[in-house]
């Protein structure tokens, strides 16, 4: 399949477009960090809101249509129960609408992740402006046929996924015809260790899909995800916690408290506004420096009219307001039509 006509290289989400050189679009994750807390899930919306993120996203699941009762435990998560963890932490799906009109109050985005076909309808019932499908479900082609018959973009995490089964995934995306995609590389690692993360994927994914790539990040810290915005991330998601010394599965290593949440915000825009034209050229803000830090031809000695100037008269150094030091030897030879004083810098109207 040749995908480069197959997905719009903008997509509209909310009032932002996303991908192809518009502004990192920024999600900040809470995830389960509401502590099934209306007040707490508000205080989050607050935080994202405050830091300057462009969305907040929950997660809709029910442990019921989730996990298996039986399934094993996670080494991340140390003994507990898998099922009845995802059951203490599910987000009161009633919650959902007030939680966006909460958001949409705070100029944020509200999306929550769908894990079943009903999580979905209740997004699309509700108004949120994209679906994310996280990582674990990009091999749940029905249900990723459901959220692309829905028409509403898609953003699609691809941790543990190899080029063929994200490729398998956009098949069927593109079958319900849906253009409207964000493709995130992500690791599945809870934190992921720098060496695991493999960034130049994302370049990876853009070579072989041509659709907006960003990065959902599992790291401690910002940095890393501040270099995947320099690496062009048309999107970068990363948790948040109110604290992580809160209990819950995702209060750990890999979530920003509040103020780092607001600084890898301000390091993102930081890195955009740095990244510029690519054209080598003197910025504006440079010609002060330029005037007076550069070199230029300086009289070493008083300099009496009608002199002509020796090479021994001379000096180069500082400011440049001078002749430039490259017409050393055209200034050699030539006559003083005024006085000009020992390290006075020479203009050309002086010779």
């Amino acid at each position: 399949m040749n995908w480069h006509s197959e997905w719009e290289h903008q997509v509209r989400i909310g009032a932002r477009r996303v991908g192809n050189g518009s502004p990192c679009y920024i999600i900040a994750e809470a995830g389960a960090n509401h502590n099934r807390d209306l007040a707490m899930a508000k205080a989050l919306i607050d935080v994202a809101a405050d830091a300057g993120c462009d969305a907040v996203k929950f997660q809709t699941y029910s442990a019921q249509t989730l996990y298996s009762k039986y399934t094993p435990t996670f080494s991340y998560l140390g003994d507990q129960n898998v099922y009845e963890l995802i059951k203490s932490c599910e987000l009161p799906r009633e919650w959902q609408f007030e939680l966006m009109t909460y958001a949409n109050e705070r100029k944020l985005d509200f999306l929550s992740t769908p894990f079943d076909f009903s999580a979905v309808d209740d997004l699309v019932a509700i108004g949120v402006p994209a679906i994310k499908i996280a990582s674990f479900e990009l091999v749940d082609l029905e249900l990723l046929r459901y959220a692309a018959a829905t028409g509403k973009p898609l953003i699609l995490s691809t941790g543990m996924a190899s080029l063929g089964e994200v490729e398998e995934a956009l098949e069927v995306i593109r079958s319900e015809g849906n253009r409207q995609l964000v493709l995130l590389h992500c690791n599945s690692l809870y934190p992921t260790p720098a060496k695991a993360v493999n960034l130049r994927t994302m370049h990876t994914l853009q070579n072989a899909f041509f659709c907006p790539v960003g990065f959902s990040d599992h790291t401690v810290g910002s940095v890393i995800a501040t270099a995947a915005a320099a690496l062009g991330a048309a999107v970068i998601e990363k948790h948040f916690t109110l604290s992580r010394k809160l209990p819950g599965p995702d209060h750990g290593a890999f979530a920003l408290e509040p103020e780092e949440l607001r600084q890898m915000v301000a390091d993102i825009r930081a890195v955009e506004a740095a990244m510029g034209t690519g054209s080598k050229k003197r910025d504006a803000a440079e010609e002060e420096m330029a005037l007076k830090g550069r070199r230029s031809i300086i009289a070493a000695t008083d300099i009496i009219q009608g002199m002509v100037i020796t090479k021994d008269m001379l000096n180069v150094k500082r400011p440049g307001t001078g002749i430039p030091p490259k017409f050393l030897d055209l200034v050699v030879g030539r006559v003083a039509q005024q006085d000009i004083r020992e390290d006075e810098p020479i203009g050309w109207h002086m010779i």
